[in-house]
């Protein structure tokens, strides 16, 4: 069995911080060296955006989300207007783009966010947006040999590769599946319930009362790896 904290967000002593920018386990870590190789073959220089992540960074990001100071956007991933909705609808409207802290992928460090530094523009700037992985996207050759190489024999697949009606589609969210699948399955609904009524973070009434829809659409609902 998994260490809660582990699972939650709340410890960092399963990674290993690299090049001071990200951390992940090692386990993980090693076996991106050869995603990053292959992909360096066909020209692409394939760069983490975002691996472990704490609870308390989750936090900051919902709680920014909720009061406004960062944008929430809609299903089509542009900037929506949240001064109309009610707390129920807000805390639906966060997560078709952001964990509930307590409940990221990211919490494990076998997850995380990629894209191509060799495809950036003069600013290098970067959103994580669907359109850039889409045709006309400064990463959309990138993404296409990812397909190809995702249906290989590789252990990492995505957890957000469709919208299943949770959350939207994340092209760019790899999970290590060796690692991954065992925090999933130790992960269970009564643990982040207990964990959450315990914590302070924004909308936090509304997210309890419905616990049980978000749990199914938004924590448990991903894409399997493909056989």
């Amino acid at each position: 069995m998994l260490e809660a904290p582990c699972l939650l967000g709340c410890s960092d002593k399963h990674v290993v911080q690299y090049e001071q920018r990200f951390s992940l386990q090692a386990e993980v870590y090693s076996a991106i060296q050869t995603l990053f190789s292959a992909a360096s073959k066909e020209g692409f220089d394939i760069r983490i955006a975002s691996g472990y992540r704490s609870y308390q960074k989750q936090r900051e990001i919902w709680n920014l989300k909720a009061s406004g100071a960062r944008e929430v956007l809609d299903d089509h991933g542009k900037p929506m207007v949240i001064d109309s909705l009610d707390d129920r609808s807000l805390v639906f409207a966060i997560l078709r783009w952001s964990a509930l802290p307590g409940a990221s992928r990211h919490h494990w460090g076998t997850d995380f966010d990629i894209y191509d530094a060799a495809a950036l523009g003069d600013d290098g700037s970067l959103s994580l947006t669907v359109e850039e992985t889409e045709q006309g996207g400064p990463f959309y050759n990138m993404y296409c040999w990812l397909d190809d190489y995702l249906r290989c024999n590789t252990p990492f697949f995505r957890p957000y590769a469709e919208d299943l009606g949770g959350v939207a589609r994340e092209p760019w969210h790899l999970s290590y599946s060796p690692l991954a699948d065992v925090y999933f399955r130790s992960l269970s609904k009564a643990s982040i319930l207990d964990f959450l009524k315990l914590q302070d973070f924004a909308l936090k009434s509304a997210v309890i009362e419905s616990f049980d829809e978000i749990y199914e659409r938004f924590i448990a609902n991903i894409c399997q790896r493909p056989e």
